[in-house]
């Protein structure tokens, strides 16, 4: 019996008309090495039919509890056929980038049958170059970044010839509780869910001067380092000013709405990692800053720059190798500024990195997740009626943050799905009215930071010039990289007549 838990339960309490809480990623490939030549719907249900067992999250529906007195359960659909997941369209013409993620933001739109498990595949034919793309979108309360890759992976093989996967000769199975337990279990946590309120605010009282909002309010750096002393946490090193987490205005914020705009795009992570060895910072600093430079750039552009840096929300994961086969959330949230207020690059990548460097400090002493314990404070029923209106109202009041940027680490040698090769993979996230009109998210794929940046067109209709914002950050943060000398060329021990120069 799996319940879902209350994090999990936030992200279907977000969805409303204008917000669809799922994950996704967009993958490029190329089928010439397939043995067919073709990437086909037929050999894609297959391989899911093959490989269902390793992939948990695709073979769970919900199970509600009646009148949402309580959070929904996991159960198996035994009425499961993958083939009913998967669909196919091929673009009418030309093929190119700016069509395919028309396209893709047209089905990133709608939102997925809670009767169903919570989950989609597209493949897209018609590509230029004979390239084919593989949309896949999966409920937010199913995956978060990091079980998104590991059950992409469970689809992937290392050569173009798939891998044999046995499967199991018995699997246990995933059962909802029937309803007088449902409405029993609801009872209990009814009861318990003052001390559990109690308990929440008492833990999130440790984390109230890096949380957004609260962090501004008078007094929550005393509260929140009286709370870790009590506690028993070991006093951190902190800045003489802790950095400001109150968002400023900005075209990005306020309500949504439903349609969406996807624009993609790669960096080399040769050229990345060189400009954070030159700056002794990391690749997620680097990432960080060409984020902070492109929001600048498209900023100034409409003259509607704040004076003080935009303030990000960065998922990090906190998942365990004991938690690798949950279905779920197993993530928290860092909120840091992002200098997006500093004219200099250089100066940019040293205060990013200075200011992350921060936030992991303090993660890594705090000894639990606030997102988590946020989301367990009120309970279920209150949550599922009032979280939309609130984050509407947020909206226009006194938005937390800025936008959401995730950083997701993936794998450094080329992959195939099917026999054709992966070319790239896009990831793709959610956009709601707290977090803001845009969304920007990367995958490190086989020597490429592959970049979605996703926006609701009220707030970013122009989402392409955003991904140009990007590259031309990365050119500036290249400008400032000392250029590597070039190898000295031995000499020849004797000289080489022409006669040798001319190929026989």
């Amino acid at each position: 019996m799996r319940q879902l838990t209350a994090l999990d339960a936030q992200f279907l309490h977000a969805e409303s008309a204008t917000t669809a809480a799922h994950v996704a990623g967009l993958a490029i490939l190329d089928p010439a090495c397939s043995s067919l030549g073709a990437l086909t719907r037929e050999c894609l249900v297959g391989l899911l039919r093959e490989r269902l067992h390793l992939a948990p999250a695709l073979r769970l529906r919900l199970a509600t509890v009646p009148f949402g007195l309580d959070r929904p359960y996991w159960t198996e659909d035994p009425d499961l056929d993958v083939a009913g997941h998967v669909h196919e369209v091929t673009l009418s013409g030309p093929g190119d980038d700016a069509q395919l993620a028309e396209q893709v933001a047209r089905i990133h739109e709608r939102h997925l049958d809670r009767a169903r498990p919570l989950w989609e595949m597209h493949l897209i034919q018609g590509l230029t170059g004979g390239r084919v793309a593989l949309y896949a979108k999966v409920h937010h309360c199913a995956i978060d970044g990091v079980s998104g890759a590991e059950l992409l992976a469970a689809l992937l093989d290392l050569t173009p010839e798939p891998r044999a996967v046995e499967r199991p000769e018995s699997e246990p199975r995933t059962t909802a509780p029937g309803l007088a337990g449902m409405l029993a279990g609801a009872v209990a946590r009814t009861v318990l869910q003052p001390a559990r309120t109690l308990y929440s605010l008492g833990r999130m009282a440790a984390e109230l001067d890096t949380m957004p909002l609260t962090s501004a309010l008078p007094g929550a750096r005393q509260v929140a380092a009286a709370t870790r002393m009590i506690a028993g946490r070991a006093p951190e090193p902190e800045p003489a000013e802790p950095p400001m987490l109150t968002a400023p205005r900005t075209p990005f914020n306020g309500p949504i709405g439903a349609e969406r705009r996807f624009s993609y795009g790669s960096i080399p992570l040769a050229d990345v990692k060189r400009v954070a060895r030159s700056a002794g910072a990391s690749v997620n600093d680097v990432v960080m800053t060409l984020c902070a430079s492109a929001l600048r750039a498209w900023l100034r552009e409409r003259d509607a720059l704040p004076d003080r840096p935009l303030i990000a929300a960065v998922p990090v994961a906190v998942r365990n190798a004991s938690a690798q086969e949950v279905v779920g959330n197993q993530i928290s949230v860092m909120v840091t500024p992002i200098p997006t207020d500093l004219a200099c690059p250089r100066e940019r990548l040293r205060v990013m990195a200075g200011t992350m460097l921060s936030a992991k400090r303090r993660f890594a002493g705090a000894p639990t997740a606030w997102l988590g314990e946020l989301s367990s404070v009120l309970p279920s029923a209150v949550t599922a009626l009032a979280t939309s209106a609130v984050f509407r109202l947020a909206s226009i009041v006194l938005p937390p943050i800025n936008l959401i940027v995730s950083n997701v680490p993936g794998p450094q040698l080329p992959l195939y799905l099917c026999g054709a090769r992966v070319l790239a993979y896009h990831p793709m996230s959610v956009l709601t009215d707290v977090s803001g009109g845009v969304n920007i998210t990367c995958f490190s794929y086989d020597g490429s930071l592959d970049f979605g940046i996703l926006s609701c067109p009220d707030r970013v209709a122009d989402v392409w010039r955003l991904m140009g914002h990007l590259r031309e950050a990365m050119d500036e943060l290249m400008e400032q990289v000392e250029p590597v000398p070039a190898a000295p060329v031995a000499p020849l021990e004797r000289p080489v007549p022409v006669r040798e120069m001319v190929p026989a």
